[in-house]
């Protein structure tokens, strides 16, 4: 199985020739930085403070009446 996982150098170049049959030379850096831009707000939500999970950042009005809520 760990043999499976390893990639040469020429099947590196293979996967990036067809990335950039796919893609074209223009759309690869707009991309990337889509991915950097995910992957940096991925690590900003790591380090925020979690909320409480009874709260969960969701009000409950399950309690309140609701005028929709007719007999």
């Amino acid at each position: 199985m760990r043999h499976l996982l390893m990639i040469g150098s020429t099947e590196l170049i293979l996967i990036v020739v067809v990335v950039l049959l796919l893609f074209g030379g223009k759309k690869i850096p707009e991309l990337m930085r889509g991915l950097g831009r995910g992957v940096r707000n991925f690590k900003e939500g790591m380090n925020e403070p979690v909320e409480s999970a009874s709260n969960n950042g969701m009000d409950n009005d399950d309690d309140k009446e609701h005028p929709d809520n007719r007999p």
